[in-house]
């Protein structure tokens, strides 16, 4: 198991990454091959200087970084000695099973799409976040924030991705699907929900519940919740507010404490043929080992052949 990590992405990079791999190295004994790229006269002396050090690092040098800012495609293609172009090259070519970043988005995005390919049948692939849910277990929103103007034949499609990762990765078994909607009844909603509906109901690959409401989001009536991103970023910002303003009150709760961005690392991109997670900009050490665990996880399920199997059907 191969798994290439991104050590330039991300608003602390190398340090963090650097400290995410001396966690997930102090809690594994049989680890994945890691593949650290990035420039090595700033990663070489902090693993040192951390001592991080295992038969199952590998450094590849990559002097180059795409900055948050820089435009994704041009970026890809002018900086062919990147972090990121160096990860989907190594990905797409085989030497990596799995690629991790905390880099600019966009670039990840276009890498995803265009240098390892949607799954043939994927109209469009999607992103995911975990919601933590009252009872204790997790479920899952999907799409938020890769696909801002959907059409129902998409998120459709999103409730089949959402539903393979939720039994494979999650281990939610024959998991709920609902419809996040404004109201519970069928036909209730805009143009894009009223269409998706009758999609979703006739979909004999999931298990589709019907419509839910936003006071539904975190209870158990739903495992996989789909929406369009523009609806399901907003969601996912408003959610990971919820943490900031605890810290904010003062109030030091179990439960909202798991709405911490970082207790789930990175979410990965649903629908392309290979594992890509993409971390949070501002991903900590927590953060990378917990993405380095979902890559182990989706290699060792075969997910994304999962995936590719079921869009043969």
């Amino acid at each position: 198991m191969n798994i290439g990590l991104d050590m330039m992405g991300g608003d602390f990079a190398p340090l963090e990454a650097v400290k995410g791999l001396q966690l997930y190295l102090s809690e594994h004994t049989h680890a994945a091959a890691l593949f650290c790229i990035g420039d090595e006269t700033l990663v070489k002396p902090l693993l040192e200087e951390h001592q991080v050090t295992s038969p199952n690092l590998h450094l590849i040098h990559a002097p180059e970084v795409i900055g948050y800012h820089e435009h994704p495609t041009k970026a890809l293609k002018e900086k062919q000695h990147s972090s990121i172009a160096i990860g989907f090259h190594l990905l797409a070519t085989g030497k990596i099973d799995a690629f991790i970043s905390a880099g600019n988005t966009g670039a990840m995005l276009v890498g995803a799409m265009f240098s390892i390919k949607a799954i043939q049948g994927v109209l469009r692939p999607t992103i995911a976040t975990i919601v933590p849910k009252l009872t204790g277990g997790t479920g899952l929103l999907v799409d938020v924030g890769l696909n801002a103007d959907c059409k129902p034949e998409q998120m459709n499609q999103f409730a089949i991705l959402g539903s393979l990762y939720a039994q494979h990765i999650l281990n939610i078994n024959n998991p709920k699907i609902g419809l996040m909607n404004v109201g519970e009844e069928e036909g209730k909603g805009n143009i894009l929900t009223q269409a998706t509906y009758p999609l979703l109901k006739e979909n004999t690959q999931i298990n589709f519940i019907g419509n839910i409401e936003g006071r539904n989001m975190f209870d158990d009536k739903a495992d996989v919740i789909v929406c369009d991103g523009f609806t399901g970023n907003i969601i996912l910002k408003l959610a990971e507010s919820v943490y900031d303003l605890t810290q904010q009150r003062g109030i030091n709760d179990d439960y909202f404490n798991r709405f911490h961005y970082e207790n789930y690392g990175g979410t990965p991109v649903l629908g392309v043929a290979k594992p890509v997670i993409i971390g949070h900009g501002i991903s900590k050490a927590k953060s990378f080992k917990l993405m380095i665990n979902v890559a182990e996880k989706m290699i060792e399920s075969d997910l994304c052949a999962k995936m590719t199997e079921q869009f043969k059907s």
